[in-house]
């Protein structure tokens, strides 16, 4: 039985992931719609559409799908729908603050589940501008850090416009104001260093620290959160030490 057992956990673990690689891939594809919609299909003129195939590509999106998604957007072959951007915000567990970014085609349905999803685990929705002064919005793209260091990402940006380069582990976060976006990723691939991604986010002018029960609770809301079609993005403002995640990734 203990064979079985085992197999069967297995399995169901892949399961989760194959369910979560699959909505992953629904929302890039989605972004891509709606980037070439926005913008047109022609990626030479369209930065957003390129860092959105970007995105996909490095994520193992097939290429038939991404191509499908640009002529969808860009009205070539029917099928496209017309998503909106809301955005709802929310307080979680501990009072961490919560922006939530929804690109649906179904206003009505966005709000329920973003609604359920606090309900369920803690948390609670707010009025439009309650959470939303606590963020920004800025330019983030994450570079590997294989081949590269974090002076090299600093002096090859500094010019397009790098405010800042923090360590994340493996890679390094390069930050800028938004519209100085394109300009610092464009920098980055001229002078030979790969990123991973390049998005415009709202990023948290102030963060709260919590313990490893605080990140256990506000990632149980931000995976109900996501696991709506709708979502896209969650942002929330909270930080966690090196042994706080040190203690959750040995469970």
């Amino acid at each position: 039985m203990s064979g079985h057992s085992k197999w069967a956990t297995t399995k169901h673990k892949k399961a989760v992931v194959d369910a979560k690689r699959s909505k992953l891939f629904a929302k890039l594809i989605k972004n891509i719609e709606v980037a070439a919609r926005t913008g047109g299909g022609d990626v030479a003129g369209n930065p957003t559409l390129f860092d959105a195939i970007q995105k996909a590509k490095r994520t193992s999106v097939p290429i038939d799908n991404i191509n499908r998604a640009v002529k969808r957007g860009s009205g070539q072959e029917a099928g496209g729908a017309d998503y909106e951007t809301i955005m709802y915000e929310g307080y979680g567990p501990g009072g961490i603050a919560v922006l939530v970014e929804c690109l649906t085609d179904n206003r009505n349905r966005a709000a329920s589940d973003v609604r359920v999803a606090f309900t369920r685990n803690g948390g609670q929705m707010a009025d439009p501008g309650s959470v939303s002064y606590l963020f920004s919005r800025r330019g983030v793209v994450m570079v590997p850090k294989e081949g590269t260091d974090e002076d090299s990402v600093m002096e090859a940006a500094l010019d397009a416009g790098v405010e800042e380069v923090n360590d994340f582990g493996d890679s390094f976060e390069v930050l800028s104001a938004a519209t100085d976006l394109v300009p610092v990723r464009t920098a980055l691939q001229e002078a030979g260093i790969e990123y991973d991604s390049a998005d415009v986010v709202f990023y948290p002018s102030m963060q709260i620290e919590v313990d490893v029960e605080g990140v256990r609770k506000i990632m149980r809301l931000i995976d109900a959160l996501e696991d709506s079609d709708d979502v896209q993005n969650v942002y929330a403002n909270f930080d966690a030490s090196d042994e706080v995640m040190a203690e959750l990734e040995s469970e």
